[in-house]
C-alpha cells in the first residue's frame, strides 16, 4: 500500500480507512464510483478557490454536482472569486489537481463542505496520489475535520 500525507492523516487520527488504487487511469467520476463500488454521490471532490490576494478556501461537493458560485460568494462574504489554478493548488495543497484531499495539507485552510457531502454514511476523497482515493465513514470525516457546512450546490 502506497503511504501519502493523506494515509499518515487517517493512521495517525486512528481513522479507519480503505485506499483503492485503480488499475487503469480514472477518466469520469462514474468510473471512480464504480471501480470502488460506490455510487458517483459518495464521491467527495476537493476544490479549491481563491478569494482574495493569497486567500483560498477548500469546498467538499458530492458527486458531479457543481458548486453555486452567488452562493458561496454569499456565505463567504466575497464578490470576487476565481477557480485555484493548477500552481495554486499544489502550494496551498500540496497535491497536484485530481489528488486532493482536504487530509494532510501543509498549512491551515479554511475548508467548507456542501450539505450532500454529509447523506451518504460511507465517502471517498482524494488520496494525494493519481488515480486512487480513500474510502472512509462519513461520521469519521465529521469528527477528523472541522468543517463549514452549508448549501453550496448549483
Amino acid at each position: 500500500m502506497h503511504s501519502t500525507p493523506v494515509t499518515r492523516t487517517l493512521e495517525a487520527l486512528g481513522i479507519d480507512f480503505t485506499l483503492h488504487q485503480h488499475a487503469q487511469p480514472v477518466r469520469s467520476l462514474e468510473q471512480a464510483a464504480r471501480e470502488r463500488g460506490l455510487a458517483p454521490g459518495q464521491i467527495i471532490r476537493s476544490l479549491v478557490f481563491r478569494v482574495g490576494e493569497g486567500a483560498f478556501v477548500m469546498v467538499l461537493a458530492a458527486g458531479p454536482g457543481r458548486v453555486s458560485w452567488p452562493k458561496l460568494r454569499r456565505h463567504l462574504g466575497v464578490t470576487r472569486m476565481t477557480t485555484a489554478s493548477a500552481d495554486e493548488v499544489r502550494r496551498v495543497t500540496g497535491y497536484a489537481p485530481g489528488t486532493v484531499s482536504p487530509f494532510g495539507l501543509p498549512g491551515p485552510l479554511r475548508i467548507l463542505a456542501d450539505r450532500g457531502v454529509l447523506v451518504p454514511e460511507v465517502v471517498s476523497l482524494g488520496a494525494g496520489i493519481r488515480d486512487a482515493g480513500v474510502i472512509l465513514k462519513r461520521d469519521d470525516l465529521l469528527r477528523a475535520l472541522s468543517l463549514e457546512v452549508g448549501d453550496f450546490a448549483a
